[in-house]
């Protein structure tokens, strides 16, 4: 069993350098299937989720290499159009293999993806999406079979919701499709930016990423490999700034654009933390009083309050003087963390998708927890930073699949922090 030993009650004070985007690069991999040629993304963080993307570019037969966080991938000997299960059951992004590889190979066999159970995520809006370019998808035991080749062709297709999945799918199998594709209510994550501008560099032909309608321009020739940096990782940089206003003291964040991180800064800054922005690609926070909290945080689409930053915002209120009101508008099970929390001393309350935390005279006190899903457990780090005595945290499977350098980075802000491994 492995498990953080947290000893809490220090002040967090130093400069982190904040790794590539997990929901980033993942797409990002994906796409680099769309190339009949060598792909280079620098800035890949280490993950268990990247990791199991290189997986599944390799059982396609392409070739991948990595030297540090650079990623090398030759997808011109891609020669297969299939996933196995096991593969597809590491994460749930997985299924966005499904648009890369149908449209670079004219058909795809898939099973159904895995991931954090955060409740009902149906991939309707991808299915129904991809038919509308032309796809023929035969769902049968768990597995999906798909067809295009040819008929694939561009088509105006309106997202009942702006899911990032989704948007990306379509994203990559218009490219191959022929004619003009246009996604309304599209998606407007950071994210969704970096991979058209991959794409772009790959030879495609999109337009609008960041606003609501995007327009790709397909079937125009082969795409070519390219090389990229991958943005920084936002949801890291936003455990990292809840670390130092639960815990206190003063950090330099730098990798990531303020701007992406607006609608957390914002929350943070109205409970009492001060925050700046020092550089297109750094903010500094410091908090040396008490945080007051009384803030409100209902969780939305990007450019809104972003539904991965909840669980560790709310960690570092549980230390707040006032109480503080959370609205999960996402997904249902987004509250895993609260029992664990609760260990710790925290005053939570939870109706249906609304969690009110209450204001603390003692503070959080160190416990025993278990990271149930990834952002779950940066929310345990973030808490137990800030609580009196030891905490052990269990369940790390969860948090390497988006934290490349957790007990590092912390070790770097003066955290103690060690990782422990015992044998059964």
């Amino acid at each position: 069993m492995e498990y953080y030993e947290i000893n809490g009650g220090r002040r967090l004070v130093g400069e982190v350098v904040v790794h590539g985007a997990k929901n980033s690069v993942l797409p990002l991999l994906c796409a680099t299937a769309l190339a009949d040629g060598v792909s280079v993304l620098h800035n890949c963080p280490s993950l268990s989720d990247v990791e199991a993307s290189i997986a599944i570019l390799r059982h396609l037969g392409c070739r991948v290499t990595r030297e540090g966080t650079t990623v090398t991938v030759d997808a011109s000997c891609l020669s297969r159009s299939d996933v196995p299960d096991v593969l597809m059951r590491e994460m749930r992004s997985s299924i966005i293999f499904l648009g890369a590889i149908l449209a670079r190979t004219g058909e795809a066999d898939v099973s159904m993806p895995g991931g954090c159970e955060l409740g009902p995520r149906p991939i309707d809006l991808h299915l129904s999406a991809l038919r509308k370019l032309g796809a023929g998808i035969e769902q049968r035991g768990g597995r999906l079979r798909c067809t295009g080749g040819t008929a694939l062709c561009g088509a105006e297709i309106t997202l009942t919701l702006p899911s990032v999945g989704a948007t990306e799918n379509i994203m990559l199998c218009a490219c191959a499709a022929e004619g003009v594709t246009v996604i309304c209510n599209a998606a407007r994550e950071p994210e969704i930016v970096d991979l058209a501008r991959f794409l772009r560099a790959m030879g495609a032909h999109i337009q609008g990423e960041g606003s609501g309608t995007v327009r790709i321009e397909g079937g125009r020739g082969k795409l070519h490999g390219c090389e990229h940096r991958v943005i920084g990782d936002r949801i890291v940089c936003a455990t990292y700034l809840s670390a130092v206003a639960c815990a206190g003291g003063e950090a330099s964040l730098t990798g990531v654009e303020p701007e992406q991180l607006a609608a957390v800064t914002g929350v943070l800054r109205d409970a009492g933390a001060e925050i700046l922005a020092t550089a297109p690609d750094a903010l500094t926070i410091r908090r040396d009083r008490p945080l007051d909290g009384g803030v409100v945080v209902r969780t939305s689409p990007y450019p809104g309050f972003p539904t991965d930053a909840q669980p560790v915002v709310m960690a570092a209120l549980c230390n707040a003087r006032r109480s503080s009101l959370f609205v999960e508008t996402m997904f249902e099970n987004r509250y895993r963390h609260v029992d664990e929390l609760r260990r710790m001393g925290a005053d939570i309350r939870v109706e249906d998708r609304v969690a009110v935390v209450g204001g603390t005279e003692t503070g959080l006190r160190g416990a025993a927890v278990e990271a149930h899903d990834l952002r779950g457990g940066g929310a345990l780090c973030v808490a137990a930073l800030g609580a009196a005595g030891t905490t052990i945290l269990t369940g790390l499977a969860h948090i390497r699949r988006g934290y490349a350098s957790l007990p590092e980075d912390l070790r770097a802000l003066g955290a103690d922090i060690t990782l422990h491994t015992e044998q059964n």
